[in-house]
């Protein structure tokens, strides 16, 4: 049987096979945090958890959008930083994904090190 499964907004066909009483299974997937985005990095501020990116929004902060771990932090608190500029990599079932900057601001503080494992939605830097 096919099965249309959506991923991240894109659409991907599958190829299902049923098991030997001719029943079909399901698991159930995780939904992510309310704050995260899976299409990116980008979150938004701590103080009212929208995804809008506002000038005057007061402190902003980067989640994880994978389960993974940090491989390397590019950035450091105080650090002026532009927008999509690299902040820093996770690895994620031998994958990296780039935490880039969602806009200019200052780093005001950084939560993770190389090598700490973090959860999909936990903060990883704040910046204003």
């Amino acid at each position: 049987m096919k099965v249309q499964v959506l991923i991240g907004g894109v659409a991907y066909e599958v190829e299902v096979e049923r098991n030997e009483r001719d029943l079909i299974f399901t698991a159930g997937i995780p939904a992510l945090p309310e704050m995260a985005n899976p299409q990116s990095s980008v979150l938004a501020t701590a103080a009212t958890g929208s995804a809008d990116v506002e000038a005057d929004a007061g402190p902003r902060v980067s989640r994880s959008p994978v389960a993974g771990l940090v491989v390397k932090v590019h950035v450091h608190p105080g650090q002026q930083v532009r927008k999509d500029q690299l902040m820093l990599v996770l690895e994620a079932m031998k994958m990296e994904t780039n935490v880039e900057a969602p806009m200019a601001g200052k780093i005001t503080g950084v939560n993770v090190a190389p090598g700490d494992a973090v959860k999909v939605g936990q903060i990883l830097l704040e910046f204003e």
